[in-house]
């Protein structure tokens, strides 16, 4: 991998204004007493990088978006509320400012003393955020003078507060980044083989492009959810009422045609879990695929399917995972997701295997496998994590590059 700064390279940041670009963009409700952040997971992931910062004697700036305000001032989007629930999981005072650049923003910087810690507020209030507007990442840079990204979950987007003022202090990455761009390395970059990779999820259009690099880098590849249903229609299995897009019938056969090509092994469903609707407790069945009913739909995959994936799974090094391989979110269709990534976690607890999942789908059914914290790594980045998986540059890492 590429060396990029970290904070170990940042040396002495004792009395430092030290700009730290998080993701405070989580999940809020309105309850009885304002605003509250209902998963502060990515808060959790952000407070080493901020306590370390603090307890070193910075003075601790946090940037971030919030919401799609546009560029305009929206109130519902402010990041107050949130600067709450920083406070209780740092444990430490979180001052707050009512604007990211002028005025504000510096009155705010310059009252910190060493160790202390301001939020200011939504950069996204700013039409120069989403631009990378040069004017603007100027007067965010003004009020720092180093400048630390912990938010890859953001990295894909070349925005001010990401790329831009990358440009203009000493930059480098915070400790979830360095941990997520270690773990990403180990897991697709330089990888040790065999390296199988896992996709599922509804859509083939939205993966097209994770696909066609996957089958470019990995040994095996299984393609589960509705994804498999286009797969298998591509191939002439009837499939019933199951979701699918048959206008990508051609796009499945090419990316098989260029598995076939790179010697990729494309791991398809043998078998399936059918049922007439798509309800909590709906009568099931397991069935062989040349027995879909043309009335039913595939909603996971099938015993005999979880035996042939945990078995590529025993045979790798490492393990790439993104999306689930059926309607994991209604029971019983959650059998063949939970199967197989508990037999992943298992291999990893013992040392067998280096797995790493992303994306919000796999996250939410590690969680409900009760094994999320049983990978190697699981990425909260979404759409950064994809985008990594697709073979692109993140503008947000890129500009961390050493060099």
């Amino acid at each position: 991998m590429a060396a990029f700064r970290t904070l170990d390279d940042a040396g002495d940041v004792t009395g430092k204004r030290v700009l730290v670009r998080v993701d405070l963009n989580v999940p809020v409700t309105d309850g009885p007493d304002g605003k509250t952040v209902t998963d502060a997971t990515r808060i959790e992931r952000v407070a080493p990088t901020i306590t370390e910062l603090a307890d070193k004697g910075a003075k601790v700036i946090l940037l971030s978006h919030f919401g799609r305000p546009k560029g305009q001032r929206v109130p519902d989007m402010s990041l107050q509320p949130v600067a709450i629930a920083v406070e209780n999981i740092i444990g430490r005072p979180v001052a707050f400012a009512g604007d990211c650049i002028g005025n504000t923003a510096a009155e705010a910087v310059s009252a910190l003393q060493k160790g202390d810690v301001l939020l200011l507020e939504n950069t996204r209030f700013h039409a120069g955020e989403e631009k990378n507007d040069a004017d603007f990442a100027a007067a965010l840079a003004a009020n720092g003078n180093l400048y630390v990204n912990v938010a890859f979950s953001a990295a894909h987007r070349a925005h001010a507060s990401t790329e831009g003022l990358a440009r203009l202090l000493p930059a480098f990455a915070g400790r979830a980044m360095q941990a997520e761009l270690t773990a990403l390395d180990k897991a697709l970059t330089n990888p040790k083989k065999p390296l199988l990779a896992v996709v599922g999820g509804a859509k083939v259009s939205s993966k097209i492009d994770l696909l066609a690099n996957l089958v470019q880098q990995v040994d095996a590849l299984v393609i589960g959810g509705g994804m498999a249903n286009t797969f298998l229609a591509a191939k002439g299995v009837q499939i019933g009422r199951s979701l699918h897009e048959a206008d990508l019938a051609g796009t499945a056969r090419q990316i098989m045609i260029q598995a076939a090509e790179t010697r990729t092994a494309i791991i398809l469903p043998s078998d399936a879990v059918i049922a007439r609707a798509l309800e909590p407790g709906a009568a099931s069945q397991t069935v062989t695929l040349d027995q879909v009913p043309a009335d039913a739909m595939i909603l996971d995959v099938g015993e005999e399917t979880v035996k042939v994936i945990n078995a590529w799974i025993d045979n790798a090094a490492t393990l790439v995972w993104n999306g689930p391989l059926g309607a994991f979110e209604v029971p019983p269709f959650d059998a063949g997701t939970v199967a197989a990534a508990r037999h992943a976690a298992a291999r990893t607890k013992v040392g067998h295997l280096l797995s790493v999942a992303g994306g919000g789908d796999t996250v939410a059914a590690l969680n409900h496998a009760g094994i999320a914290g049983d990978f190697s790594y699981v990425s909260t980045a979404g759409g950064a994590f994809l985008e990594w998986l697709e073979g692109k540059p993140l503008p947000g890492v890129e500009a961390l590059r050493a060099g």
